[in-house]
């Protein structure tokens, strides 16, 4: 086992290298275990994150590596850490696997940001679509699908979410999907100029949603709510509690104002610690829970 890190870094992704950097500067011995499955990859491009607008994910992720290069005590690794537990004398000691060899690693403080899955409706052309046309985030994808006929599937919400959605379209139309709606809602949603369509839908395509019925309707782009759910079991293995089951998220970390979860000296930060997924917040949360890390670092 390596001499003791002062932090690993569980995720390669925009909270887990932001973390990384501002833990370099501080100049502590880091290391990222990286299993090079940032959630957003499929997408074309980022948007909305400020100096990098429409830039590939997997264009940021390198450039992030390269700029960790040139902090001597940041160590990446392709890999994915296994399990882990609290180690005698105070830390962690992960199980980090690469290369076909699994090392235990042992680390004063574990910064979590593992992401999470995004679970979508099992509608046929939907999973491959997605981070594109098919998206849960308007601020993130809708300027590329404005103007558009644009669709909302699904009745979680769908008041609020085709209401937003009028921002980058006059024609939106809700999906219901063979669900009921609240008559409140549906005149909201009526008065708005928002279409309320309840026939199940069969598939999604590049430029209609197919109906059960046979027929179809233009869709240039569809709002979808998608729930999140860990993506790593280390979190509980470590002993961290989840907040209950929201309209966001299925399991999101318990975090305190400092980053920390209900473990100490375990913190997380990105869309596993519940903020709105987004880049933009990923990278804000992964710099600001590394600099509570190091604070936490300074004092015991």
């Amino acid at each position: 086992m390596d001499a003791t890190w002062d932090c690993i870094v569980v995720g390669g992704g925009a909270a887990g290298l932001s973390a990384a950097l501002a833990l370099g500067r501080a100049r502590r011995r880091t290391l990222v275990v990286d299993a090079g499955r940032p959630s957003n990859l499929p997408a074309e491009g980022i948007g909305g994150l400020l100096g990098h607008d429409h830039r590939p994910p997997a264009d940021l992720y390198a450039a992030g590596r390269a700029e960790l290069a040139t902090y001597p005590t940041v160590e990446v690794r392709a890999g994915e850490v296994t399990d882990g537990e609290a180690a005698d004398g105070g830390g962690f000691a992960l199980a980090v696997s690469a290369d076909g060899r699994t090392e235990r690693q042992r680390a004063r403080r574990v910064l979590l940001a593992t992401g999470m899955d995004y679970r979508v409706p099992d509608v046929p052309g939907l999973a491959e679509r997605w981070g594109r046309t098919a998206f849960h985030c308007p601020f993130c994808h809708g300027w590329e699908v404005r103007e558009r006929p644009l669709c909302v599937l699904g009745v979680a919400h769908a008041a609020e979410r085709a209401l937003m959605l009028r921002a980058w379209s006059d024609d939106v139309t809700l999906l219901a999907d063979g669900a009921g709606l609240a008559p409140d809602d549906e005149q909201r949603l009526r008065d708005a100029g928002v279409t309320v369509d309840a026939r199940p839908v069969a598939a999604v395509r590049d430029d209609a949603v197919a109906f059960a019925d046979g027929a179809e309707r233009p869709c240039g782009g569809v709002l979808v709510a998608a729930t999140l759910h860990q993506r790593s079991e280390l979190a509980r293995r470590l002993g961290a509690e989840v907040q209950p089951p929201g309209p966001l998220a299925h399991d999101a970390l318990v975090v305190d104002a400092q980053w920390q979860t209900t473990v100490p000296g375990l913190y997380a930060a990105g869309d596993a610690a519940s903020h709105m997924p987004s880049v933009a917040n990923a990278i804000a949360g992964g710099a600001t829970a590394a600099a509570m890390l190091v604070r936490g670092l300074m004092v015991g």
